[in-house]
């Protein structure tokens, strides 16, 4: 008998991997009614006939630093380089409604993402990038419908029609609950604000992906990749049940709605995940909220490979992890893609490395050949049977979710966090135990390594020349108008009625983006997480 290595072979999701699968591991699975063929429903092997044999993903590199300028110029590197789109990183202080003199946003403008104060700045980011041919996806949640209508005026100001505007905004609040944090209003008016984003922008945004639900914060948490998908789900379907509730029809709603999933290293469970995704979103849409129409049964994914994964010790491996990652994301069928940067570990991505991480995208793209087959693994026996394991097991927790009366108990109660919190203790304890092997750090170490490339550090000057602008655009408005956009938009939110035109209007007479949070702050309250959970 052959000795293994290890007595279980797990992955993250702490589903048992055997030594050899057979056609007995799937005796009763049925091809034509979970694999079926890719463009048609459950979409398993593909949400398009012919995936990347028509149209490559697009390449998508997330960037967001300093001021507005500094980021153009990357985002103008980067489409010089090949890259097909857009991904916007917003500062922490935009994230939570602050201007970047608040005194709450000292030491913070710029260094995670660009600062937006006002139109002014968006004005900027945007210098020479032509909107109406370039998709461009904003990271943004609490401040979403704020950072949006900036968008939308921009293009306005620059003679093109809304119709033409590609793109996605992430417009995900209930995952900040979970996750990240960057919240500002209770989950219940958050919710009314997405709602009328949605409603206004399936009007006249039709192009927009209005909403990008995101398992990668999630899964960059500590959640296994099963707990991503389930949560992200969860999340999709208290989207969906607020707005057909507030009158939005499912078959308008769901062709606009994308996801974001991460990319880990356990290869074939990731490239399981996201095939597991689409059958799952096929069948809760089509049987749970009967969709009639075919497109609101697809599950788009956009994907970025994980910043988690990455070590700060011998950073040139973190190129081949994210190969891997991107190579996975790539074998599941994403439709858009993000490779994180060699020294995500250490700073944001220096020019270099983020065109060393583009370049990653672009071998497997054109070299690989891997895009030449749609769904290329498709039917092998450990493949279909880790999909199907991890369908199971996402529909667990959805039953389980439901029982407790959905996600928004499920979050209240803390529930969905702490789920999270001890799958992220489990893999914490794998690693200091050595259970877990990360080559670098706690295995194969060199003691005499030493970084030989540039590290990116944002300007100094980055906090006090964005005040500076801020105090040049406060001086060029009309305060008496900023006054009356703002108390309509506080009337209008007080009134319950659909906050977005509202929100343009402010947009429009320069009122900046603390000045809008601040008067739906007056209205909505701010919310408190509940530290006993």
């Amino acid at each position: 008998m052959n000795k293994e290595r290890k007595k279980k072979n797990l992955t993250s999701s702490q589903i048992e991997v055997k030594n050899i699968y057979t056609d007995k591991d799937l005796a009763d699975f049925n091809p034509e009614e979970s694999l079926g063929h890719p463009g048609e429903y459950p979409f398993t092997r593909g949400p398009y006939p012919n995936m990347y044999r028509g149209k490559l993903w697009t390449m998508r590199q997330y960037a967001g630093f300093a001021t507005a300028e500094e980021s153009n110029k990357r985002y103008r590197f980067l489409l010089s380089q090949g890259q097909t789109g857009l991904s916007v990183a917003f500062d922490l202080p935009t994230q939570i409604g602050l201007d970047s003199d608040h005194p709450q946003a000292h030491g913070e403008v710029g260094k995670v993402g660009v600062a937006i104060d006002s139109l002014r700045d968006m004005e900027a980011l945007f210098s020479d990038i032509p909107l109406d041919e370039v998709s461009v996806s904003m990271t943004i949640n609490a401040t979403a419908a704020i950072i949006l209508a900036m968008y939308l005026v921009l293009a306005e100001t620059r003679g093109i029609a809304w119709e033409k505007l590609r793109g996605t905004i992430q417009n995900d609040i209930l995952k900040e609950y979970i996750a990240r944090g960057t919240y500002i209003y209770p989950p219940k008016p958050s919710l009314k604000i997405i709602t009328d984003t949605l409603s206004f922008c399936h009007t006249n945004v039709p192009q927009l992906n209005t909403m990008s639900i995101s398992g990668y914060h999630i899964r960059e948490a500590g959640a296994t990749a099963v707990q991503e998908l389930a949560f992200t789900f969860a999340n999709a379907i208290e989207y969906i049940k607020v707005a057909t509730q507030a009158g939005l029809d499912i078959d308008d709603i769901a062709p606009r709605l994308s996801f974001f999933l991460a990319a880990h290293n356990n290869f074939m469970e990731e490239i399981a995940k996201f095939r597991a995704a689409r059958r799952i979103w096929a069948r809760i849409m089509k049987t749970s909220f009967k969709a009639k129409d075919p497109v609101s049964w697809r599950f788009r994914f956009h994907t970025q490979t994980s910043g988690v994964t990455l070590v700060s010790q011998e950073p040139e491996n973190n190129v081949v992890r994210v190969a891997l990652q991107a190579l996975a994301a790539v074998l599941g069928g994403t439709q858009s893609l993000h490779t994180n940067s060699r020294d995500e570990a250490l700073a944001l991505p220096s020019e270099k490395s983020a065109q060393i991480a583009l370049r990653t995208q672009q071998i497997i793209a054109f070299e690989s050949g891997v895009a030449d087959c749609v769904d290329p693994l498709g039917g092998g026996y450990f493949l279909e049977t880790l999909t199907n394991q991890i369908e199971e097991k996402v529909l667990e927790y959805l039953r389980k979710i439901e029982d407790l009366g959905g996600m928004g108990k499920a979050i209240e109660t803390g529930y969905v966090q702490k789920e999270i919190q001890e799958s992220a203790y489990r893999y914490q304890k794998h690693v200091e135990e050595k259970k877990q092997i990360i080559v670098s750090l706690n295995a194969f170490t060199d003691t005499t390594e030493k970084i030989d490339f540039h590290l990116y550090s944002p300007p100094e000057e980055v906090e006090k020349n964005q005040v500076e602008r801020l105090k040049r655009v406060r001086k060029e408005r009309s305060e008496n108008q900023v006054k009356q956009h703002l108390h309509a938009l506080k009337l209008a939110a007080k009134g319950g009625r659909n906050i977005f035109p509202q929100i343009l209007e402010a947009v429009r007479s320069l009122a900046t983006l603390e000045e809008m949070a601040a008067t739906l702050r007056e209205v909505y309250g701010t919310y408190q997480e509940n530290v006993s959970i």
